[in-house]
């Protein structure tokens, strides 16, 4: 199957070079160059083949991912997965062009600002939904730092599949969880309720002090990730979300 064709000036503007105009403004000042030729017809079709990226130079700077763009982030405290919540932002840790991107990127899911860690972002509405369906089952793994010792009829609670959280009329999903010593544990959750790891901890008299997400499905946050950093995810990355862990 040959790869879609779309007009030149469309595809830079949608990936936020700027408007229609500005693109064919590139395009006249020789700025815009495919294998080592300038292109000059801004409203020329190209096709959205998967190496366009490497083969396309824009200022002579390679051209940005394509549409259909995952990103895996590590994400830090205090920055919040919002477009528009004051304070800093996810999208402020991503490059200023790709905030005008077309799809828009979108966190898959959300951490709260006092979480850190594995945080997925993509412009593909498909693949999103997909990720966060209750069908999916996709698993989510949090270390969890309490304030308080561990009981030790976590494990059993938890597996239940009967503990209510304050203010709901339907119990959790079992969580697995694994101590690793008085204060530390791991939690790997299937649902995504409202800060449900907190609530999980005070439902039995504890209290999360620090708590970070290191898996998503069968994905683990690369070690040599810095805060604050994001990755381009390659298709085995994607496939290793559905692959469980």
């Amino acid at each position: 199957m040959s790869a879609k064709a779309v007009r030149l000036d469309k595809l830079l503007a949608n990936l936020g070079y700027g408007s229609r105009r500005e693109i064919q403004g590139l395009a006249r000042a020789g700025a815009i160059r495919l294998d080592g030729a300038q292109w000059t017809d801004a409203g020329g079709r190209i096709a959205l083949e998967p190496d366009l990226p490497e083969r396309m130079r824009i200022d002579g700077e390679p051209l940005d991912p394509l549409p259909g763009l995952c990103l895996m982030l590590h994400k830090p405290l205090g920055v919040t997965c919002s477009h528009k919540e004051a304070g800093p932002l996810i999208y402020g840790l991503l490059p200023e062009r790709w905030r005008r991107r077309d799809p828009p990127l979108s966190t898959v899911g959300r951490l709260d600002k006092e979480t850190s860690g594995l945080l997925l972002l993509t412009d593909d509405g498909a693949l999103l939904h997909r990720i966060i369906s209750p069908k999916a089952q996709v698993a989510k793994r949090y270390r969890v730092t309490l304030d308080r010792p561990l009981a030790g009829n976590e494990a059993a609670v938890f597996a239940s599949g009967t503990l209510m959280l304050e203010g709901e009329e339907r119990p959790l999903l079992p969580v697995a969880f694994v101590a690793e010593d008085a204060t530390h544990c791991a939690v790997t959750l299937t649902e995504g309720r409202y800060h449900q790891v907190r609530r999980m901890f005070a439902a039995v008299g504890n209290h999360v002090t620090a708590l970070h997400r290191d898996r998503v499905g069968g994905l683990d946050l690369p070690a040599d990730l810095a805060a604050g950093s994001y990755r381009v995810m390659t298709t085995d990355d994607v496939a290793a979300v559905f692959a469980g862990g």
